[in-house]
């Protein structure tokens, strides 16, 4: 059997998105095996001749392959820009082995792809995981949003949402560090009463977060990286069938224009009443964006696309 040597990385959100990748290549028939950043310790033992490809995300491979001086063809899937510390340690002194041979690098931002001269593959999801669990009118949140509220934008959007919709069930996820840190910017009791009643913890790993997703009505997102794309909380709220709400960017053209997004706080609202008033285009939509997802976002078929290019570069 084919095998790949798979780095599960510190960043959290890291872990997610690479975790779909791994599953694409068990999907095609790899043995995965996984180093964990977080959990293994000696690198070392995982070393040897067997694999096909060592698979990272961000720096996180390219970093352990030129440090033991491995040899293995190697994949890394970014979804951060290589020129920002977001990308992880090594952002600055590895970069300059991005172009070496053997080392296939895939780009999550289509504008951000054609600058750096990468390989653009936008994210990708494992459709047996992220799924719908129940139908969207059991969900028992209104609206959520599920990830950092760490600049102002995000942090004032997301409180003023709340007192604006009392009437609605809001949920957040975060990781404590992150909550903590909105907690400590609220203004006064109430913006502090706000994050407490709304905050659900922190999810890290694909099922829970599959979950979390299906027990909600609405998401909306604020991407934070990149020029054009959408990141992965886009198609992962897209494959559970779940109505994204976006911020304006190039890349929803990759669902047809199909999915909403708005302009400024006003047109948020008034997108969250209309849609959670008319069940008949919420499901027309999050539908639509299901079909697209499986047709071409989805985890087998778009780790085949990639093992299909990297056959054409050869």
């Amino acid at each position: 059997m084919k095998k790949i040597l798979g780095i599960l990385p510190h960043s959290i959100g890291g872990r997610l998105t690479i975790s779909s990748v791994f599953d694409g290549f068990r999907l095609n028939g790899f043995e995965v095996v996984i180093f964990d950043e977080l959990k293994n310790d000696n690198f070392n033992d995982y070393i040897n001749t067997d694999y096909s490809f060592i698979v990272g995300y961000d720096f996180s491979a390219i970093k352990l392959k030129y440090d033991y001086l491995l040899k293995i063809p190697l994949i890394a899937y970014f979804s951060d820009d290589i020129n920002l510390k977001t990308a992880g340690v090594g952002y600055i002194e590895y970069r300059k082995f991005l172009f070496e041979k053997d080392n296939y690098i895939f780009y999550w931002d289509r504008e951000l792809a054609k600058k750096e001269k990468l390989i653009y593959m936008p994210h990708f999801v494992n459709c047996e995981i992220y799924k719908e669990l129940k139908p969207f009118s059991c969900a028992f949140y209104d609206v959520s949003f599920m990830g950092r509220l760490d600049s102002d934008l995000r942090l004032r959007l997301f409180l003023e949402l709340n007192k604006k919709l009392k009437k609605l069930k809001f949920s957040w996820h975060a990781i404590e560090k992150h909550y903590l840190d909105a907690l400590s910017r609220c203004q006064n009791e109430e913006e502090k009463r706000i994050l407490k009643n709304t905050y659900c913890g922190f999810i890290d790993n694909e099922k829970d977060m599959a979950s979390a997703i299906n027990n909600t009505k609405i998401i909306y997102n604020i991407n934070a990286q990149g020029i054009s794309s959408l990141n992965y909380r886009s198609f992962q709220v897209m494959a559970c069938k779940r109505l994204l709400i976006s911020d304006k960017r190039a890349e929803l053209d990759l669902f047809d224009n199909i999915i909403p997004y708005y302009e400024n706080f006003d047109d948020l609202v008034n997108k969250i009443g209309f849609y959670l008033s008319d069940s008949d285009e919420y499901k027309k939509i999050a539908s639509k964006g299901l079909e697209y997802i499986k047709l071409n976002h989805n985890s087998k078929e778009c780790v085949k696309r990639m093992l299909q290019i990297i056959k054409g570069l050869n």
